[in-house]
């Protein structure tokens, strides 16, 4: 189960066996998550740096955000305190859209006990809770990790592929009608659109696993189905892998997203209305 509730949570920090908490506040266009996080988080938690210390370098061959290097990654697991078999939750204050990337990527690299707290901070707000400020600093960490551990396509695996792709981003970028970040507009060639927002309530809360079956499955997802995700530069596709979970399907992240399609001139691409199968 990829999700934990603001309950469940406030009991699991009162536990012999507390879970790290890590604080991935981000979106597109705001470079102020330090900051954000600094005026209020849930107490205890670290706040991680999406851009830094979930991805890579950007470049146009990789894309925006390249799935970081393992021992970069490890680096800063221990810097967030995370040991062997920690319990880890992770949550923002976007429906976990930029939250997904840290839950996906720690389950890539072998951790096996991670869960986005389902409402993100808005939850927790909601419920009453107390916020802390300013930084948590915590102990070191020894956990060690090791890339490969949930599935991940290239882009020629996504060329050639019989797969569903699924992509995540809002429906006018998909459309090619507006393109705020990457060389060019549309999308990859055969790709339906299913953005990621319509994956949680209006309080950021994930739909039930029967809405989403439902949800997928109008968009070609059937029994069986390989599907691949992508959205921009692999952020929001990994919220879209945890819907797909929840549905009980095994998705595909592509990480080198839009950003890295796009760069490559090679590369057909598609606008226009969503596509179907």
């Amino acid at each position: 189960m990829p999700l934990i509730t603001v309950d469940d949570l406030t009991e699991a920090m009162l536990s012999d066996r507390p879970p790290v908490i890590l604080d991935v506040r981000w979106q597109l266009g705001d470079s102020r998550g330090h900051e954000h996080y600094r005026a209020g988080h849930v107490p205890g938690a670290v706040f991680v740096d999406l851009d830094t210390e979930l991805a890579a370098p950007p470049s146009p061959s990789r894309g925006r955000h390249p799935l970081p290097e393992i021992a970069d990654l490890q680096a800063a697991a221990r810097r967030w305190g995370i040991d062997e078999g920690s319990p880890v939750v992770v949550y923002d204050d976007i429906g976990n859209l930029a939250s997904a990337r840290a839950w996906w990527l720690l389950r890539w690299a072998g951790v096996t006990d991670v869960r986005l707290l389902d409402g993100g901070l808005g939850a927790w707000r909601a419920a009453g809770l107390r916020l802390s400020s300013g930084d948590t600093t915590p102990r070191a960490g020894a956990v060690t990790l090791s890339a490969g551990h949930m599935p991940v396509a290239e882009i020629d695996d996504v060329a050639g592929s019989d797969s569903v792709v699924l992509d995540a981003r809002a429906a006018e970028r998909y459309r090619g009608e507006v393109e705020p970040m990457d060389p060019r507009a549309g999308h990859i060639p055969g790709a339906v659109s299913a953005p990621t927002a319509d994956n949680v309530d209006p309080d950021g809360r994930f739909r039930a696993a029967d809405e989403l079956r439902e949800r997928f499955s109008a968009l070609g997802v059937r029994d069986g189905s390989q599907v691949i995700t992508y959205c921009g530069s692999g952020i929001n596709a990994a919220h879209e892998i945890a819907a797909l979970e929840l549905a009980g399907v095994t998705g595909t992240l592509y990480p080198g997203s839009w950003s890295q399609w796009s760069s490559d001139s090679g590369r057909p691409v598609e606008t226009g209305a969503p596509g179907s199968r």
